[in-house]
């Protein structure tokens, strides 16, 4: 299949095109610069120099391909997560983009749309486990706002007769991630305190999978699906399994107060209690993912950053 990928440097993008690699796809995907044009070419893909807000580069990009992915996000260190503006670029891409990809999409003949989402979208579940079918909620936020906002791009392309498939990630993990060093590098350092009881679901996803899992979208009738591991933790024991992984002192517990205080309004969603199932994406297709929880993904990462440090 020929397609074309938004977002091919990103630590999504990146998982991804080495995926539709090894499934011998032919992709065509987008980089900003020289060397990222190199990372594009050493994951098996033809980079494209383009702005993404501009309607006519964007449809002479996606011309001739079969499936338009949309991975664009731009999610901010840790330290900058407070700042309403370092997300601007990310809920553009998500709205804005979303709409000039799908414009370009529908013009040009493609048949698959997926957009990328996430599961922070979903209202606070408890203990319940939740489904696509589950409410969402975007709690006054402008974040969570343009996420919703987006996934009816993929709706709209399904209307025009194509395919719109909508995944929405649970929490990227990896050691290309920046945040995932960044919580790594706090917890070493005695800096990641546990606001709170730590008693709310989080649900996560192992970057490599979360490639996988774009990949085997492609084949999916339309419709919305979750692409979490499968045993989603408290925010406790998330927290704890990767303190035992560096052999630190598991963080201490402030009150839940100072979660907004380091994150600004993002902890009103980050602390939402998400136990989010991948059973139907699992069913619809074939999918499974390796890594099956950050129990098992925590020790993974280090030893890769570990290894990664050694041979600097």
């Amino acid at each position: 299949m020929k397609i074309f990928v938004a977002g091919g440097t990103g630590v999504l993008g990146r998982a991804t095109l080495k995926a539709l690699a090894e499934a011998g796809h032919q992709v065509r995907a987008t980089a900003r610069t020289a060397a990222k044009a190199e990372i594009v070419r050493s994951l098996g893909a033809e980079p494209v120099q383009m702005d993404l807000f501009d309607p006519e580069e964007v449809r002479k990009a996606v011309k001739g391909c079969e499936a338009v992915l949309r991975l664009t996000t731009k999610i901010p260190p840790i330290a900058k997560m407070r700042s309403k503006a370092a997300w601007q670029e990310t809920n553009l891409l998500r709205t804005e983009g979303a709409r000039i990809l799908v414009d370009a999409a529908i013009a040009e003949g493609a048949q698959v749309y997926v957009h990328e989402s996430i599961t922070f979208v979903y209202a606070d579940g408890g203990t319940q486990w939740l489904t696509e079918d589950s409410p969402t909620d975007d709690g006054g936020s402008e974040i969570l706002r343009s996420a919703l906002e987006g996934e009816k791009e993929a709706a709209r392309f399904s209307e025009a007769g194509g395919r719109g498939i909508v995944l929405r990630f649970g929490a990227f993990y990896g050691p290309e991630s920046v945040q995932t060093v960044d919580m790594i590098s706090m917890m070493k350092r005695r800096l990641l305190v546990q606001p709170g009881p730590g008693g709310h679901y989080v649900s996560s996803i192992y970057i490599p999978d979360a490639g996988g899992a774009v990949a085997a979208s492609l084949k999916l009738p339309a419709g919305t699906y979750n692409v979490v591991d499968e045993n989603p933790l408290p925010f406790e024991d998330y927290l704890h399994a990767l303190a035992e992984t560096l052999h630190v002192p598991k963080p201490f517990r402030f009150p839940g107060a100072l979660g907004r205080a380091t994150f600004g309004r993002v902890w009103s969603h980050l602390s939402r209690s998400h136990r989010v199932s991948n059973a139907r994406f699992k069913k619809a297709s074939g999918w499974k993912p390796v890594v099956p929880s950050v129990v098992e993904g925590w020790p993974i990462v280090v030893a890769a950053l570990n290894s990664h440090a050694g041979h600097k």
